[in-house]
């Protein structure tokens, strides 16, 4: 997941609403949203390298996504766990969002660069192994990118302006409004792009929330809403090289406890 607008406990009627681009190498193989067989109750994509996820929930109430953070040139650990295990296990375990964000602290240095969020219907918590300690995210609205929490690019403001629009002039429950809204594909202005260590010609190409291009590009958008009746529905749309639509998947459930 490489953009996500998080709501929580801000729009009407929802505990937790998010809308997200996942970008990737065109080449990774995924498998498509479903119901995990080996982890029934768990509902996500799936990288078929590793084995983890970007983004999932589960029919329990919790949910998680992960970004990388952008820094080229820092060297990975030969023997890092996958990002995408972070995922997964919440999804998969029992802990509070809490409890688990204390179990990561001792070895997240392992990991390459990466942002967190765990939650529930109850608490949402975020950590990056390149910021601050977790913190609990009170109710609001948030943006993540490549970078830290509420960083400011340009696409994750643009973004966050077109998710706003949307609830305010059409809804929460308006899924064609949201994603059209994530699949902006303006560049934004030299002068405003973050400095990273990449190429002006990269950093202009991955400025745009809706990336298009024959090795790496927006894959997937996905939109996740759990309402404060404990109705839940995760929808997600997978796009080809081209960013033309070719699947789309929709789970609903009421969560269990």
């Amino acid at each position: 997941m490489c953009l996500a607008t998080m709501y929580v406990h801000t729009a009407p009627g929802l505990a937790l609403l998010v809308a997200a681009n996942r970008d990737e190498f065109q080449d990774r193989p995924t498998r498509a949203l479903a119901e995990w067989p080996d982890a029934p109750g768990v509902f996500a994509g799936r990288d078929a390298v590793a084995g983890g996820t970007w983004m999932g929930a589960t029919r329990s109430g919790r949910f998680a996504l992960v970004t990388n953070y952008r820094e080229p040139g820092v060297p990975v650990l030969p023997d890092a766990p996958s990002r995408g295990a972070l995922v997964g296990r919440f999804l998969q375990g029992t802990e509070t969002p809490e409890g688990y964000m204390g179990q990561l602290t001792a070895n997240m240095h392992r990991y390459a660069g990466f942002n967190l969020v765990v939650g529930d219907a109850n608490a949402v918590w975020y950590v990056s192994n390149r910021g601050p300690a977790p913190r609990r995210l009170p109710p609001g609205r948030y943006v993540l990118s490549n970078h830290l929490l509420d960083s400011p690019w340009p696409k994750s403001l643009a973004t966050q302006a077109r998710i706003d629009t949307v609830l305010a002039e059409a809804g929460p429950l308006d899924d064609s409004a949201l994603f059209s809204a994530l699949r902006n594909r303006d560049v934004a202005h030299d002068d405003a792009l973050p400095h990273t260590g990449l190429s002006l010609e990269r950093e202009r190409l991955l400025s745009s929330a809706f990336i298009i291009s024959p090795t790496y590009g927006t894959r997937a958008s996905t939109v996740y809403a759990l309402a404060n009746d404990g109705h839940a529905r995760y929808i997600e749309r997978r796009y080809d090289a081209d960013g033309e639509a070719i699947g789309e998947h929709i789970e609903t459930w009421q969560v269990q406890d």
